[in-house]
């Protein structure tokens, strides 16, 4: 489904920047998103807003036809197999970009992150880029017991300051804000489809995954600090079982991907593994009290969730 007030459906081989919005039933989510794109500093070069309506039933399509785009070039598409990855991969078949740059439908970009994505583009045209992901506090404060070493699983990512090339599985891209040559995925491949969130089915892991699969394959991978994305957090998020639930099933699709073809009955030194764990929660309540054991239990969700996607996935 194409929005009345988009570009048509042709292909435009002078656009340089396709960026690519997917969203499902965040409505009101989304209109801020919206406002916060028309803030952007325009690019040198030709560029379109591809937003792909995944599946949504809230009332995102009513908006998206309904909205006045001033001056955006926004297209509009809907794909109804539900799944980011199924969203991003149909994003990728439509874009008439030379690169194409995915954010979600809960952040605001800075306004100079095209621009600033642009430059790198222009200076190394590399295979893919990624940049900063700060967390902003939407709904309320930060809770006590949400420490510095657990925004990594709100989103935030800071590879340093200085603009790199990355070569070390350790140092992924994140799919909240990174961008890639558009003709890359047809050397590399699309987005894993049995990854990344489904509904209210939080299990990610696709952006790592094909990040990783860059990396063995010797791709230009670039950083790029100055392109900087705020991830809007809201209070669903804010909570205790939140995080703990993100674990288990990280847990459970790593134990369901290692087991393969192998027996159901999970190794023998998982079981250690998870009674250290819950040792080590214990341990932690007793030395710094209940604000500080969260990370900690989620060390326990993951193993729990290994051993459960191992046997039962």
């Amino acid at each position: 489904m194409t929005n009345p007030a988009a570009m048509e459906n042709t292909p435009h081989p002078a656009i340089r920047y396709t960026v690519a919005l997917c969203t499902h039933n965040h409505v009101e989510r989304l209109k801020r998103t919206l406002a916060d794109l028309g803030k952007l500093e325009p690019p040198w070069e030709p560029w379109e807003l591809l937003i792909i309506d995944n599946a949504s039933s809230d009332g995102t399509a009513e908006l998206l036809n309904a909205t006045d785009w001033q001056g955006l070039p926004a297209r509009v598409v809907r794909e109804e197999k539900l799944g980011l990855s199924n969203a991003r991969n149909r994003a990728i078949d439509e874009a008439r970009g030379e690169y194409i740059l995915f954010m979600d439908d809960d952040e605001t970009p800075a306004p100079e992150w095209l621009t600033s994505y642009e430059h790198a583009i222009q200076n190394h045209w590399p295979d893919a880029l990624g940049g900063r992901i700060e967390v902003m506090f939407e709904d309320g404060d930060r809770p006590v017991w949400l420490q510095d070493e657990l925004l990594g699983f709100l989103g935030k990512l800071d590879h340093g300051p200085e603009s790199r090339r990355l070569t070390e599985p350790g140092t992924p891209i994140f799919g909240g804000n990174f961008a890639f040559k558009t003709r890359l995925f047809q050397r590399i491949g699309n987005f894993d489809a049995g990854l990344g969130r489904k509904g209210s089915d939080n299990t990610g892991g696709e952006d790592t995954e094909i990040y990783r699969r860059m990396i063995e394959l010797g791709c230009d991978v670039r950083w790029v600090p100055n392109a900087v994305i705020h991830h809007r957090i809201q209070a669903n998020k804010l909570r205790r079982g939140y995080f703990i639930d993100l674990h288990y099933r990280q847990g459970r699709m790593e134990g369901m991907r290692k087991r393969g073809g192998k027996p159901r009955i999970p190794p023998a030194y998982l079981i250690p593994q998870l009674w250290r764990a819950i040792l080590a929660v214990i341990q932690q309540w007793r030395s710094g009290g209940g604000n500080t054991i969260l990370r900690k239990q989620m060390n326990v969700a993951y193993f729990w969730g290994y051993i459960s996607g191992w046997a039962f996935g």
